[in-house]
This record gives structure tokens, C-alpha cells and sequence, in this order.
């Protein structure tokens, strides 16, 4: 043996893979408690009941009771996830609808769990991808606390559903373990979000440039690419195999309608999408996104809108110049740009920004991230801190407001008592009504009134009155006459304008007479007897 043999040194031992900080539990439990509070106090109570709120837990009704995904006509208005989900939470509680003292209440429970969930995740997403515990904090800290995030994020909306499985989804790319089965989860999870609510298609480009980032230098990178895929078309075609099966998948004839409510024959999946897509703001389905902005979304907050708008340019700029930080900043302000693109296109409701606000406040968090990187942990705390401060105690920031008087108080959110106004009109409902009489009403009070017992079998809504046959041509016959009451929920003559139901607003301007009547505010209720004007 030679001597340079013997005397070659040995080579050092490669260092292990470096592995994230543990997630700092104080910080992440410190989070979930300010979300607990600022999305539970007062959820009960504000905002008001939402008609889509109404819908979508009696769709949740219609699975555990009839064993249907609708008590009335599925007209494949949206993939039936979000109340599925809803029926499971239900079906496992001791009091059903009523745990919670009514079934709007019991789905705001549901809601309340699913935002500390994200709360959770967003904060480990930013802490993974940027390295920073203070960006996560502020990221996690405007989730919880904008005015807009909780006005729309405590209400039972299909919106927030998608978004938690959004962030589920991120969570496990961010995670980087390097396993097909994360890849996989992070497909399945945008499936899921897709049959929840079908507008996170414009989630794809920002979710789908982050996954084939992260795994782009594996080894497995094509089965991870390939099972992604896979897991997210699997729940997709299984809701077009649904749809096939019942033939319902192509419109009778072939022949597509625009008006999805003057289809002839069944009913059809492809149809309604061909109809989502001839909406438009002109329509009396939706608004412009200009008008919500200016009249809505900046009135309840116009400093997260502002700053995470702004955010978002900044990270996509700052995100091609950074190697490190590229495919998450990129990925996340392409989400937000795909939605945001989505808003400006379609017809609206005043709740489809509810997925902005976790976007908005995810990307403030990578940019954040990116912008204190070379400070120390200390410094980007106290930065964060003067940044939260101002809009935390200053008036018609995210807490405070001075009243009419010009008092300081706190803002409607934790305060204002508003459902108690629906409550007693469904109080005066059951005094007073009798049990077979025929019903108009809004959605918000349905499962109050078909859960009791007896129920109100003959109360439906107004819509359906007039767009769905089984209702209006066999229950109520498009006459006044075969009506008995019709509850008034907030604007709900509003509705009736926009969509032309022109019977039913004879029915009580003509032959209706107020019975009952509560004004909160600019919040009025009331329930008209149709028939006896004397």
C-alpha cells in the first residue's frame, strides 16, 4: 500500500439537510386566540342572516333529512361540497340544526373552527416560505382582524370552505418534505376547493407555478407532477360522473340557453357553467365590480384592500429579483392577480371578496418577508408592531369608530345585535301563523320553519316562486291568490325588482297589509298578510 494512500485525508461527513425551526407554539396559540376572539365575539349576532347563508344550510337540511343535495330542483348552481361538509358537521352534533340555537348559527360554529384552522395554516405557510416569525404574525394578524375578513369570514359561505382548503393545500407544498403524498394532498386539496366552489379555477396558475417550482428539483418530480393532477381531476370528474349518471350532464337537445331559468327539459351541469359565463354586471344576478367597490368592500376597508393591492404588485415585482423567495411570492401574488382578475370579469355579490382578504394577507406576509430579511427578529417585531398599532386603536381603523355623537366606541362587529331582529320574526311567525298557511319568505329563515315541528311546508323561497315549476306552477300558481303571507327579510323587495318577480310585489302592494314590522338602523323586517286588506 503507498504512502499517499495511508495519508490521504479522510473526507468530512456531509451536514444533514437543514430542517425548519420548530413552528414557536406561544406565537402560533397567541394567533388562534385573537382569531377565537375577533371571529367569535358577537358572531351570534353580526352581521345579519344572508340569504346564501339561508341556502346553503338548507341544502345541508335537504342531505340529512331527504337524502338529497336540494329540497328543491339541483340545478347544478354550484358543486355540492360546501354543504356536505356542512351536513357532516351537523349530523355529529347532539342537537342538530339547533345546537347553536338555529342553523345559521350552528354553521357560523362551523365557520369559526375553519377560520382558526387557517389561521394555523397561513401562519406556518409565510413562516416556511420566508423564514420570518414577525411577517407570519402580521400576516396572521390582519386575517384575524380586518373588518372586512369578519364581516364576510363569520357568514356560512362556500367562499371560506374554498379558501381553508387553498391554504391546506399550500401548507403541504410549503412544507418541502420531498414526498409524492404531499404533492398529492396538495392536489386533492385544490379538487376539493374546486367542487366547494368552482371560482378557484383562477387559483390554478398561482397554485400550479408553486407546486411545479417546489418539486422542479426533486427526483420524484414527475410522479409528484403526475399524482397532483391526479388528485385534483379525481373529485372534479367524479362530480361530472354524478352529473352523467343522472343525465344531467349536456342540456336536452343540445340545445344551450343563456337564461338558465327559461331552460326547457332537465336540468343540466354544462348548462348552468354556460350561463355562469353569460353573467354579467348588466344582469339582475350580480353587480359590477366597480360599484361593490366604491359602495361596499372600501366603505368596510379600505386599508387591508389598499395595502394588500399594493402588496401584491410589490411581490411579484421583488419575487423575480429574489431567488430564494421566487416561486412562493410569485405563486402567492399570481393567486391573488387570478382572482382579482375573476372579480373585474364576472357578476358579483357583495361576499365573493371574502377569498381576497386571506390572499391579501398572505402576500403582505411574503412581502414582508422579503422586505425584512436582512433584519434581525427584534427589528422586524418592532416594525411590525408600529405598522399594527395605528389601524388597531385609531377611529375607522380595524377596532374603534366614533358614533353619531362622537363618542369612541367599538366597531359594529363586536357590538351590534342584528339577528335579533330575524329571530323575532320568526317568533312572531310561529305565535301567530298558522301551520298550513302558504309562505313566501327568504332563505335565511327556511330551516327555522321546515325544522320545527310541525314544519311550515308550504313556506319556499321567493326565487323559487318564481323560477322553479314544482313551486310556482303547483304550489303557488303565479297568482296573489294562493298566497297568505309573504315575509320581508332585509331588501328583499330589492331582490324582487332585480329579478323581475313582478307577482309577487303586486301581491303586496295591492292586496298585502303589514302585520308586523321591526327597523334597526337602515335593517327593516317585516311580514305582510296577502288577501285581507280591510
Amino acid at each position: 500500500m503507498s504512502a499517499d494512500v495511508l495519508t490521504r485525508p479522510t473526507p468530512a461527513p456531509t451536514p444533514p439537510a437543514r430542517t425548519p425551526d420548530k413552528a414557536p407554539k406561544a406565537l402560533v396559540t397567541l394567533c388562534v386566540l385573537i382569531g377565537l376572539v375577533s371571529h367569535g365575539w358577537n358572531m351570534f349576532r353580526y352581521p345579519l342572516y344572508l340569504t346564501d347563508e339561508g341556502i346553503y344550510m338548507e341544502q345541508a337540511w335537504s342531505v340529512l333529512k331527504e337524502g338529497k343535495l336540494s329540497p328543491y330542483t339541483y340545478f347544478y348552481d354550484h358543486a355540492p361540497m360546501g354543504w356536505l361538509a356542512l351536513a357532516g358537521w351537523v349530523g355529529v352534533l347532539p342537537g342538530g340544526f339547533s345546537a347553536f340555537g338555529n342553523a345559521i348559527n350552528t354553521g357560523r360554529v362551523l365557520m369559526l373552527i375553519v377560520h382558526l384552522a387557517s389561521v394555523f395554516l397561513m401562519f406556518e405557510i409565510v413562516r416556511r416560505f420566508t423564514g420570518s416569525k414577525p411577517a407570519a404574525f402580521l400576516a396572521t394578524f390582519v386575517f384575524n382582524l380586518s373588518p372586512l375578513g369578519v364581516y364576510y369570514q363569520r357568514q356560512v359561505l362556500l367562499d371560506n370552505l374554498m379558501m381553508f382548503w387553498i391554504l391546506l393545500g399550500i401548507y403541504l407544498l410549503a412544507r418541502r418534505d420531498g414526498r409524492i403524498v404531499a404533492a398529492m394532498g396538495a392536489g386533492a386539496c385544490f379538487g376539493l376547493a374546486l367542487v366547494t366552489k368552482e371560482n378557484a379555477l383562477f387559483l390554478l396558475p398561482g397554485c400550479a407555478y408553486l407546486l411545479h417550482r417546489t418539486v422542479k428539483e426533486q427526483s420524484n418530480r414527475r410522479f409528484g407532477l403526475s399524482f397532483w393532477y391526479f388528485a385534483v381531476l379525481s373529485p372534479v370528474v367524479g362530480y361530472l360522473l354524478f352529473a352523467q349518471i343522472k343525465n344531467e350532464l349536456f342540456p336536452e337537445g343540445f340545445q344551450f340557453n343563456p337564461d338558465n331559468n327559461q331552460l326547457k327539459g332537465h336540468v343540466s351541469l354544462l348548462n348552468t357553467i354556460w350561463w355562469q359565463l353569460h353573467r354579467n354586471s348588466n344582469s339582475s344576478n350580480g353587480l359590477s365590480f366597480t360599484y361593490l367597490l366604491q359602495q361596499s368592500w372600501l366603505f368596510k376597508d379600505k386599508h387591508l384592500l389598499i395595502a394588500g393591492a399594493a402588496a401584491t404588485v410589490l411581490v411579484l415585482i421583488a419575487g423575480r429579483r429574489n431567488k430564494r423567495l421566487r416561486t412562493p411570492m410569485l405563486g402567492c401574488g399570481l393567486m391573488a392577480v387570478g382572482y382579482a382578475f375573476y372579480l373585474s370579469r364576472s357578476a358579483l355579490l357583495d361576499f365573493y371578496i371574502a377569498p381576497m382578504v386571506p390572499l391579501f394577507a398572505l402576500n403582505l406576509g411574503m412581502f414582508f418577508g422579503w422586505l425584512t430579511r436582512r433584519t434581525k427578529p427584534a427589528g422586524a417585531a418592532v416594525l411590525v408592531a408600529c405598522l399594527l398599532l395605528p389601524v388597531v386603536v385609531m377611529p375607522g381603523g380595524f377596532m374603534v369608530k366614533y358614533n353619531a355623537k362622537g363618542e369612541l366606541e367599538f366597531s359594529d362587529a363586536y357590538r351590534l345585535p342584528l339577528t335579533r331582529l330575524q329571530e323575532q320574526q320568526v317568533a312572531w311567525i310561529k305565535q301567530n301563523v298558522p301551520r298550513n298557511a302558504r309562505l313566501i319568505i327568504d332563505d335565511d329563515i327556511w330551516v327555522s320553519l321546515h325544522d320545527s315541528n310541525p314544519p311550515y311546508k308550504n313556506a319556499h323561497p321567493h326565487y323559487k316562486a318564481t323560477s322553479d315549476p314544482d313551486v310556482r306552477d303547483k304550489v303557488f300558481h303565479s297568482s296573489w291568490e294562493n298566497v297568505d303571507y309573504v315575509v320581508m327579510s332585509n331588501k328583499m323587495r330589492d331582490a324582487l325588482q332585480r329579478g323581475g318577480e313582478t307577482w309577487i310585489i303586486e301581491a303586496i302592494d295591492q292586496h298585502g297589509q303589514t302585520v308586523w314590522q321591526a327597523t334597526r338602523g337602515d335593517v327593516s323586517l317585516s311580514i305582510v298578510k296577502i288577501g285581507n286588506t280591510s
